[in-house]
């Protein structure tokens, strides 16, 4: 081998870097504005809202049949857990393997998942495949069997899933910081009682199925390689039969978030601590919420936020801190987010008090701003370049009384914000007090720490 042809090995700041310094970083281009959608959205007779989108980027449909599905009783996320885990097992028509049969012909899937807002049953395949797609949904949604042998071994394994996820420290965190934001009420069920499942009958499932998988108030989203006329008259044909009486049950409104000292929930042995704070939010339709979009993304809602360069990059206590928006159909909240080792657990808390504080206090810089700005619209818009993307999209803004204008609307709004509207949404939303939430870990070995600190609620 000659010389010329022997080639080292050149780390990244050296492929970073000419003769005469960094290479330059090309400018950003300008962002482009949401594209328009040809949309037909229609009604039924049954009350079931349909929403037909032409994405014809693939020759693929993806449907989206959102269903309100709240309620009261104690151990109804476990008859939903089990109606969602068995609703594919079969019906009068179809068994399972018919089911499957089907669909692995148009190239399709159907599958089903539950919380304590809705049912979702989310599916796609071939857009020629799309009329045996709408008849497979058809039949589970008028006749799905629940039959006995397919029900008793999903229990099973619903059981075991529940008794694997209960064993995991975030589940623990997830379940005492509901409980702390919304005490009783319906929203904090997001995970069945395993002896609540034990106990429930697919005579049970088969009743919950009657009275509350219904039409009038669900929405159903396709978006595809399809004509969205030719769409909406297929699933008025094919689900012409769904008609039961009846509205679909919306969750109650949320109860107000205020303010509290954090709790301290005790998980003897842990290694590590979970750190959950929560205030009170605006929704999407709030004027104040694309300046409030952009200051949580400086505080953690991205890669490049004061948390994460404060927790991880600068402190190494985490690898990964953030924070986000969740939204239901009665208005929104701010959670923050991190796990960390349990030595350094009340420091961790001492720094993201640290970090609300100054992001109420010390406004974002332009370059923050800028950076938050170029992400969020980025961010969305290339979300909704997939035929996926769109369609969850769309059945999420559904649910809390959106459509398409909004989603359209929005890049603008986020190119609109000033710096002041920021810094007031900064204020307002972000000060420490306004924060309540938990703490999980090894009490004994941190409650000590935490106590100093103040503001903290021992077991």
């Amino acid at each position: 081998m000659t010389a010329t042809a022997i080639r080292t090995h050149r780390d990244a700041a050296q492929i970073g870097r000419t003769e005469t310094g960094p290479r330059p970083l090309p400018p950003l281009g300008s962002a482009r504005a949401a594209a328009e959608l040809e949309l037909v959205e229609r009604t039924l007779p049954s009350g079931l809202r349909v929403i037909a989108v032409a994405r014809r980027t693939v020759p693929t449909v993806e449907l989206r049949l959102r269903i309100p599905f709240a309620g009261e009783e104690d151990t109804r996320a476990a008859r939903a857990e089990m109606l969602a885990s068995t609703l594919l097992s079969g019906t009068a028509r179809r068994d399972r393997v018919a089911i499957d049969d089907e669909l692995a012909a148009i190239g399709g899937e159907l599958g089903a998942g539950v919380d304590p807002e809705r049912l979702l049953i989310s599916g796609s395949g071939l857009a020629a495949g799309l009329p045996t797609l709408l008849d497979v949904l058809a039949d589970l949604l008028v006749a799905a069997g629940y039959p006995d042998a397919e029900f008793g071994r999903e229990r099973e394994r619903l059981v075991e899933r529940i008794a694997v996820a209960r064993s995991q420290p975030r589940t623990v965190a997830r379940e005492a910081l509901q409980r702390r934001r919304y005490g009783n009420h319906p929203v904090t069920r997001e995970l069945p009682d395993a002896s609540d499942v034990t106990a429930v009958t697919s005579g049970d499932v088969r009743q919950l199925h009657a009275t509350a998988v219904l039409p009038a108030g669900s929405t159903l989203v396709l978006v595809g390689d399809v004509d969205p006329e030719r769409a909406i008259t297929l699933v008025g044909e094919a689900l012409g039969g769904w008609s039961p009486p009846g509205t679909a049950s919306e969750l109650p409104p949320l109860p107000a978030l205020t303010g509290r000292d954090l709790l301290l929930v005790h998980r003897p042995g842990a290694v590590q601590s979970q750190l959950r704070l929560s205030a009170g939010a605006v929704g999407r339709t709030d004027p104040r919420y694309p300046a409030l979009q952009l200051a949580n993304l400086v505080l953690g809602g991205y890669f490049s936020s004061r948390l994460v360069e404060n927790l991880r990059e600068d402190k190494g206590y985490t690898y990964s801190a953030y924070s986000l928006m969740e939204f239901s159909p009665s208005g929104a909240a701010l959670l923050v987010e991190t796990d960390v080792t349990t030595d350094v657990t009340a420091a961790a808390v001492l720094e993201t008090r640290y970090e609300l504080a100054r992001l109420s206090a010390v406004p974002p810089t332009a370059a923050e701003l800028d950076s938050a700005r170029n992400y969020a619209i980025g961010s969305l818009l290339i979300s909704l370049d997939s035929q996926p993307g769109l369609a969850s999209m769309l059945s999420a803004l559904a649910g809390v009384g959106l459509n398409e204008a909004w989603l359209r609307g929005h890049p603008a709004r986020l190119a609109a914000v000033t710096p002041e509207q920021v810094a007031d949404a900064a204020a307002e939303f972000f000060t420490p007090t306004a924060f309540t939430g938990v703490v999980v870990g090894d009490a004994d070995v941190v409650g000590s720490r935490l106590r100093a600190l103040g503001g903290i609620e021992l077991p």
